[in-house]
């Protein structure tokens, strides 16, 4: 396939190089991320793998180590809860912040491959005038990025894109005779390589056939808001070119580069460069001891990683550009291809990405683009098998402090990078956020035993490549943001999604019901009974809100939240689900029965508004970026319009109370929120506010207090401030919400449709029970739907709702009915 595009494709277009890391173009196969910045003299490619992490695998058993050596534990818990019963809340923080460990590690950059291209004159081989850069273009359905420069007459184009397939970074570049027949003037182009890395370099090799470089990574990365660590990044005694000084973990990370091309070679000065060339194919492709690690391949030395990495980049140098590319989208653009929204009028096309998507004059175009933006992404950071899941900023960072470490953020953050894969068509994007929690169950293991005698496994505020399941603070943080002990309990309705959407029985038992049932086990044992009967969780913080005590300070301790309480009754249920599918008779049924009528349920304000603790307490903050009893709404499904209309009313008193922006995940909730309840119009205002060009400096970190409002950077990044891709993900997950949603046992046809977005088309959206839906309106009205039944029980009935309208049918799998606008079949 000598074209990576097609006349249906997306693509998105830059006149200029990117002169920014906000400005380049991202690409991906899940375990290697590149930013693509374009250009002629020093086209900069800069490049991550997803498992180039600062830390070692043990480092959260010492950290629970050390944690216990400072006095935490169930008897020092006892003490916590006591004080908190007592309103004694500076006696309870001093004391549970002995329960936080340092903090998780971070996501590193890896390299930079530096690429200059320029004309030789014929005689002497001296540069003539530089080349014209004509644009670049990154296509959202193939995921290639494409450039044109004009060297006179003669015109190069390059292209590049990540293999999966070849786990290999792919550039051809390719030169035009500029009109000589004779192919002459053609062979004058002239190319040098340069391959740096952030990281402390260790060994350099290079020779006609490319350049390899291997670096060591730090063991220790301290974030940004723990300023006073005295080495933030600390490297090993072992991170030498000696090698490691004693046995154990080598933090060692190798990057290879081979080159295929018809100039003349050389490779002197650590640059690699060619003379009189007509075309180049370069190859990148990594090992790392992480990656050993992660996939449980076994430890390899310096010289094998060296090796295993030039290999790879070898073997994909062989396969040849062409092949390299067609593997390449068949494997990429298949996926992608599974689901489409088309919002207005278009779809296909070339769009300048400063004129047409980022300048507001056609929002529906902006929601289109922003809808597949948002699945590339996930398919280019996330793929079974690759590597760790999509962290803060998916794959892609050049920060050796990046913003909140770019790590997993569990209360919220990570969950809304994975909203999207379900409904969209990604569910394989998904397995590797449960290889992620096979590993934090492991630690979370001895975290529950240890510090709350409690059985199952545990996971708070955050986690990194390593399973964390520590709290994180140092010994400072406040508990509003510090300690919470339910990130594994919100993580494991991925779990639950992934079975609903798939009805894979095989998963639901193999890999679902030991993690949802260690789960449960832990929230059985962290329940405390209250003086009315009912179960508490306590201490309990709602992330990452404050309330005023009775003695008008600030607070964050006190006992179930309504985000706890929900998150733990959404688990029990998906339990007892769980174990009546698989015929599981585990005598945690009989407790979890037991507690679910004990729990406590959501309640109302007095001002009106879904209360967000068990008492009605006054925030702090009214217009906080965290929504957090609003899970119960989205995505739990435990509050809806229809069946609880009540307390939907006050869901949208509370988000009217909360306000507009503020963080581009903060919108994404939002949006998503108003369309789980009816309300598209306001979706899509919310939607025109996050999709603005950010107006400030994009490097600054914003207030988290929401007085600096995100918006999108130049690629379409979304930003806290600064860049985080949640927000990206999110108005995928939220846009798919707007036009179709399967919560319960109900399939709603455009439920929240903004009355602007007259026409449009969905194709391939993914349901609960197994289900797959197409559907088209016009003039804001349906016009048809096709539903699939893909998996799932043929005897279960499809319920389909549309305004007043509805229908049951029962579907083989395989089959599939279309309706028209009133729900009759369609002729």
């Amino acid at each position: 396939m000598n074209d990576s595009s097609t006349p249906d494709d997306l693509r998105l277009r830059w006149p200029g190089p990117a002169e920014t890391w906000t400005e380049a173009a991202p690409l991906g196969n899940g375990r290697l991320g590149a930013m693509v910045f374009g250009g002629v003299g020093a086209a900069r490619f800069q490049i991550n793998d997803s498992t180039v992490w600062s830390g070692t695998p043990e480092g959260p058993a010492r950290a629970l180590e050390a944690v216990r050596a400072g006095g935490a534990g169930p008897e020092r818990l006892a003490e916590i809860r006591t004080a908190v019963t007592a309103g004694d809340h500076r006696r309870a923080e001093s004391l549970l912040m002995s329960f936080e460990g340092d903090y998780s590690q971070e996501f590193l950059p890896f390299a930079d491959l530096t690429m200059g291209l320029e004309s030789m004159g014929l005689e002497d081989d001296v540069s003539e005038a530089p080349g014209t850069f004509l644009g670049r273009t990154l296509n959202l359905d193939s995921g290639v990025v494409e450039e044109h420069i004009a060297f006179g007459a003669r015109t190069v184009r390059r292209r590049s894109w990540i293999s999966r397939p070849a786990g290999a970074l792919c550039i051809e570049v390719t030169a035009d005779s500029g009109g000589d027949s004779s192919g002459v003037v053609g062979k004058t182009l002239g190319m040098t390589l340069d391959l740096t890395s952030p990281l402390r370099e260790l060994d350099r090799e290079q020779d006609h056939s490319g350049l390899v470089i291997g670096v060591a990574v730090p063991e220790d990365g301290a974030p940004l808001h723990e300023p006073d660590v005295p080495e933030p990044l600390r490297y090993g005694a072992g991170s030498t070119p000696d090698g490691p000084t004693t046995g154990g973990y080598d933090p060692y990370a190798a990057l290879a580069v081979r080159v295929d091309t018809d100039g003349e070679v050389s490779a002197e000065g650590g640059r690699w460069s060619a003379r009189g060339m007509t075309r180049a194919l370069i190859t990148v492709a990594s090992s790392t001891s992480a990656a050993a690690h992660w996939s449980r391949t076994g430890a390899k030395s310096r010289t094998e990683h060296r090796a295993e990495a030039a290999e790879s980049a070898e073997l994909a140098l062989a396969t040849g550009p062409a092949r390299l590319l067609k593997e390449h989208q068949d494997d990429l653009r298949t996926l992608l291809a599974s689901s489409a929204l088309r919002i207005g009028p278009r779809r296909a096309g070339t769009f300048d990405v400063a004129d047409d998507i980022l300048s507001g004059a056609d929002d529906a175009l902006t929601a289109t683009v922003m809808f597949q933006l948002g699945r590339y992404l996930l398919a280019s950071s996330s793929r079974p098998g690759a590597g760790p899941p999509a962290n803060l900023q998916g794959i892609w960072n050049e920060e050796l402090h990046p913003a909140w470490s770019s790590n997993y953020t569990l209360n919220i953050n990570t969950e809304m990078n994975y909203w999207l894969a379900e409904t969209t068509g990604l569910a394989e994007c998904a397995l590797p956020l449960f290889d992620l929690l096979d590993r934090i169950a492991v630690n979370g293991t001895d975290v529950a035993r240890e510090l709350y005698d409690a059985r199952g496994w545990v996971a708070h505020h955050n986690s990194d490549m390593w399973g964390w399941s520590l709290p994180v603070g140092a010994g400072h943080g406040n508990p509003s943001w510090a300690i919470w002990m339910m990130g594994g309990t919100w993580l494991t309705q991925h779990l639950w999604d992934h079975y609903d959407f798939t009805r894979d029985t095989g998963f639901l038992r193999e890999r679902a019901w030991p993690l949802l049932a260690g789960q449960a086990a832990f929230c059985l044992d962290w329940l405390v009974e209250g003086e009315d009967g009912f179960l508490d969780t306590l201490p309990a913080t709602s992330p990452e809100n404050l309330f005023f005590s009775e003695a008008g300070t600030p607070e964050s301790l006190t006992h179930s939240t309504t985000m706890d309480t929900a998150l733990i009754r959404a688990l029990f249920e998906r339990c007892l689900a769980a174990a009546a599918i698989l015929g599981i008779d585990d005598p945690l049924r009989a407790e979890i029965r037991a507690a679910l009528p004990r729990l406590r349920t959501p309640a109302i304000a007095g001002g009106g508004w879904l209360q967000e603790w068990a008492d009605d307490l006054t925030e702090v903050d009214p217009d906080h970026r965290h929504m957090s009893q609003m899970v119960t709404v989205f995505p739990l499904d435990q509050i809806d319009p229809v069946t609880t209309p009540e307390l939907a009313t006050a869901a949208v008193k509370l988000l009217e109370r909360r306000g507009p922006g503020a963080m581009g995940w903060s919108w994404a909730w939002k949006i998503a929120l108003r369309g789980r309840l009816g309300d598209g119009d306001t979706a899509r205002d919310l939607f025109l506010e996050a999709v603005r060009p950010l107006s400030y400096d994009e490097s600054a970190h914003a207030p988290v207090d929401g007085s600096q409002w995100g918006g999108l950077l130049p690629n379409l990044f979304s930003t806290h401030p600064p860049f985080q891709i949640d927000g990206n993900y999110g108005f995928t997950a939220a846009l798919a919400e707007l036009v179709l949603q399967s919560h319960g046992d109900t399939l709603r046809l455009l439920p929240a449709l903004p009355t602007a977005w007259r026409e449009g088309t969905a194709t391939g959206l993914r349901c609960r029970g197994g289900l797959e839906a197409d559907l088209s309106w016009q003039d804001g009205q349906l016009s048809t739907v096709t539903v699939r039944r893909i998996a799932g029980e043929p005897a279960d009935p499809v319920r389909i709702r549309h305004r007043d309208g509805e229908t049951t049918l029962r579907l083989a799998i395989g089959e599939a009915t279309t309706l028209d606008a009133a729900l009759r079949p369609a002729c």
